[in-house]
């Protein structure tokens, strides 16, 4: 007689467990925190110098930190705690805007106390990154990284509601007070931080021995991480083209704003108004992915094609009029966040826990030194040339990109994004 009984399918697992939460929660605080603060610094310095190429310079040593600590520390994040390195470098930061606040207060003000403190920031941001990166996939509960991603997405749009308010804040107060409401929200979310529970396994995996050299162990393990990219031919790929869509991105975010303070009365609101279309964008478009699933085979094909169109609008928008912008940055940020989406969920499944820290270390490092020579490429030439051809310049090269390392190894990325998430 034939069994009729039907095996119950597995309950889905809930996203929003306690430690998810706690992450989440901790994470907005901080970000709305610095939201606060970092258009309102970008805005202090192009006051300050009125300077196009010392604005480059500013960002570049945020970036130069950046891009060198995350491919030294991520061997080490595969053998300790990651969360007690995000908590730890939440406090630190914490500590670090009081001080400037403080010797400013004092009338310790100087463009190169900004960099220096700029640098800082760089340095903790490269390795807060790719601890933050390896750790959240781990508190991700099985079938929900698509969700998961897409919370991350939306969350991060929400911090452009704070720049109107920044921009206010320093036009009547300074920059002070928006310091010390950075240092209470980072200090708050470390307190929040540390009350995460979640056991990391990983450490116990890697066998990590006190016996050896912390030298020998960091070049074996570095060795490890950049084999395994290595033979992972769809992961070099996708790391390869965000080095240059990293660079595109560093060209831009150079003249962008000082060209619409250049050719608008108040451009810093126009700027806000027509990147802000981008960022609600992005945050419906996050909404979105939360409830609808990409067609897994499809996957691909419309990453693909968002970079392809990512690098025509973006490289375009600066010639036509205002309310056209509006309409190509809302494309422009519903296509990214779709981009992030499929990149985020579809590699942090992909890579294995141990190896998370290594990896998220050399894809930071390459995606920062990207940032930092497009930094570099568009001061020198704003010297010579006017913001528009630079922006049109980036993302001809983001495009050819995008050709040869995504559409050039097709099915490697497929084999990657093209998966259950």
């Amino acid at each position: 007689m034939q069994d009729k009984t039907k095996t119950a399918a597995p309950a889905p697992q809930p996203l929003w467990t306690r430690d998810f939460t706690i992450l989440t929660i901790g994470t907005v605080v901080s970000m709305l925190g610095s939201a606060l603060s970092w258009f309102a610094m970008d805005l202090l310095v192009l006051d300050y110098t009125g300077s196009t190429l010392l604005f480059a310079v500013y960002g570049m040593v945020f970036m130069l930190p950046n891009a060198l600590s995350p491919i030294l520390i991520g061997p080490f994040l595969d053998r300790f705690s990651r969360k007690k390195t995000i908590y730890t470098l939440d406090f630190v930061t914490a500590g670090l805007f009081a001080a400037v606040a403080l010797l400013m207060h004092t009338g310790h003000f100087s463009f190169w106390l900004l960099a220096g403190a700029n640098f800082l920031l760089g340095a903790i941001n490269g390795i807060y990154g790719v601890a933050y990166d390896s750790f959240y996939p781990l508190l991700i509960s099985e079938g929900n990284f698509r969700k998961a991603y897409s919370v991350a997405s939306t969350l991060e749009t929400l911090s452009a509601v704070m720049v109107p308010i920044s921009t206010l804040v320093y036009k009547v107060f300074g920059i002070i007070p928006l310091l010390a409401a950075n240092t209470v929200s980072f200090f708050i979310a470390a307190v929040m931080e540390t009350r995460i529970r979640a056991e990391e396994n990983y450490i116990e995996a890697r066998g990590c021995s006190e016996s050896a050299r912390p030298l020998r162990r960091f070049t074996s393990d570095f060795r490890e991480g950049l084999a395994y990219l290595k033979a992972e031919r769809g992961l070099m790929a996708i790391a390869v083209y965000f080095f240059f869509s990293a660079l595109t991105g560093g060209m831009t975010q150079v003249v962008t704003l000082p060209y619409f303070r250049r050719a608008f009365t108040d451009g810093e609101y126009m700027y806000m108004l027509v990147w802000g279309m981008s960022s609600l964008a992005r945050f419906l478009g996050g909404a979105a992915h939360y409830r609808v699933r990409l067609p897994v085979e499809k996957k691909f094909v419309i990453a693909f094609c968002v970079y392809i169109c990512l690098a025509v609008l973006e490289g375009s928008y600066l010639f036509f009029p205002v309310p056209i912008m509006m309409v190509m940055t809302f494309l422009s940020g519903l296509m990214g966040i779709t981009s992030y989406n499929i990149r985020a969920s579809s590699t942090q499944q992909y890579v294995p826990d141990e190896k998370k820290g290594r990896f998220n270390g050399v894809f930071g490092t390459l995606s920062t030194v990207g940032m930092l020579l497009g930094q570099g490429a568009a001061g020198i030439l704003s010297k010579g040339v006017s913001e528009r051809p630079i922006a049109v310049i980036a993302n001809a090269v983001s495009l050819l990109a995008a050709v040869l390392f995504i559409g050039g190894r097709r099915k490697d990325v497929a084999a990657i994004y093209n998966r259950e998430v």
